[in-house]
């Protein structure tokens, strides 16, 4: 049995795509979070050592959102889905890349990549 942590709009400027202005000038990117853990023993003991540190995870996502330029939207999901995995007690990840400013060249609201773990 699993519980969920969701951490929802972690936002950070990036330099991904595949545009030469993209990774020269950057671009925000905005994050979320879903985790899949097993909160009991947390809950049973008010123990923050029991769960996940979602403060830490927000730090991890940032630091992979300003860190070194990808192509893709596909790859920093992947990144970072694969570090938040790390997280001792994350059994599974869904992890949502909105890029909002992606360069399309008709009227759209938001570009999302989501991917699970």
């Amino acid at each position: 049995m699993s519980d969920t942590i969701s951490i929802l709009g972690i936002r950070a400027r990036g330099k991904h795509g595949v545009l030469a202005f993209e990774q020269e000038i950057g671009q925000p990117f905005v994050v979320d979070v879903e985790m899949a853990v097993d909160t009991r023993t947390a809950a049973a003991d008010d123990d923050l050592a029991a769960t996940v540190d979602y403060g830490a995870v927000s730090t991890e996502v940032v630091r992979i959102i300003t860190g070194p330029a990808f192509q893709l939207i596909e790859t920093l999901a992947a990144k970072i889905a694969e570090r938040i995995k790390e997280f001792p007690g994350v059994e599974q990840v869904t992890v949502t890349v909105h890029k909002p400013f992606a360069p399309v060249t008709e009227i759209f609201e938001d570009v999302t990549l989501r991917i699970t773990r």
